[in-house]
């Protein structure tokens, strides 16, 4: 790899200089990091000691190239770079899938979080796993690396992001775990309906209107079909529930994300389709942002044999 060597005032002016063309000093600092390799220490550090010489995986005028297509087409950094950081994982990034958001990080802890619970026992060796609209593979790969042992399956109806999804798969969870579907929601998973221990989904659930108001770096850039939720952005959420009764092995879990408004309507389509222990949850910045609940551990199944290939 070249590198591209500059004094910590040069690099100090360059950023006044794209600062003053607008964005955000946070966006510009994460486009240092990810893409010219210049952690946000190391400019910190430049601050004090302007006279240190560093050195960047690419040159400022390329950097001023992404950040200028950023400003001018609202084009996501994360697609400029290829790359998003995500909990521990690095991945791969691209127009396919929806950016995995910090907040949604949340998700995979509350999800351990439930297989913790005493009252929660996988009542089979073939504990089972499924992330719903998997998109970039993000919770899927969390789900395979921390649950090792278990069967994964990982659906979304879009064709070309569960080829991003696999090519994640690959990179961050080689030993396998997790089988992609492609296909809507529940239906490619039938073979195994009544089996699942844990489900956890991050659907579509902007309502159409809101959409339309969106940021253009969102809207005019990230796949609709992740972000449209319908009228009343609850449209994905009712079939992932109305059959969680049915695919959810007895005291199984399912976890959603849904809008920062939405977690009332939620948790009643929960309680509604027979699902127990509903529960909302909040974000890092305290908004009702997850809906969790489980099928009743006693509720009586009739489960066939399962056959994985």
């Amino acid at each position: 790899m070249v590198s591209h060597a500059c004094s910590g005032d040069e690099l100090l002016a360059w950023r006044r200089g794209q600062l003053a063309l607008g964005g955000r000093a946070v966006d510009l600092d994460w486009l240092l990091d990810l893409r010219g390799e210049l952690s946000w220490a190391e400019l910190q550090k430049l601050r004090l000691r302007p006279e240190l010489t560093v050195s960047l995986a690419c040159s400022m005028e390329a950097l001023e190239h992404l950040w200028r297509q950023h400003l001018d087409d609202h084009v996501p950094l994360q697609h400029l770079v290829g790359r998003c950081p995500w909990r521990d994982l690095d991945l791969v990034i691209s127009s396919a899938a929806l950016i995995p958001r910090q907040e949604t990080e949340l998700l995979i802890d509350l999800a351990l979080e439930r297989l913790q619970d005493p009252a929660f026992a996988p009542h089979r060796r073939d504990a089972r796993w499924a992330d719903l609209g998997t998109g970039s593979g993000a919770m899927a790969i969390a789900l395979a690396r921390a649950l090792t042992g278990w069967h994964g399956h990982a659906v979304d109806l879009s064709p070309a992001a569960l080829e991003l999804a696999q090519i994640n798969l690959r990179r961050l969870a080689p030993e396998g775990g997790c089988q992609l579907h492609l296909g809507h929601w529940w239906t490619p998973l039938r073979p195994w309906w009544g089996h699942f221990d844990l489900v956890v989904s991050n659907p579509p659930y902007i309502p159409t209107s809101v959409v339309d108001a969106l940021e253009p770096v969102v809207r005019d850039h990230e796949p609709q079909l992740a972000l449209c939720g319908g009228a009343d952005g609850l449209d994905a959420c009712r079939e992932i529930v109305e059959l969680a009764p049915q695919v959810l092995a007895p005291g199984g879990w399912l976890l959603l994300e849904h809008h920062h408004d939405q977690s009332e309507q939620v948790l009643q389509l929960m309680e509604c389709s027979g699902l127990v222990a509903a529960e909302a949850r909040c974000d890092l910045g305290g908004v009702k942002r997850f809906a969790m609940a489980c099928r009743a551990p006693g509720s009586s199944s009739s489960l066939p044999p399962l056959h994985d290939h």
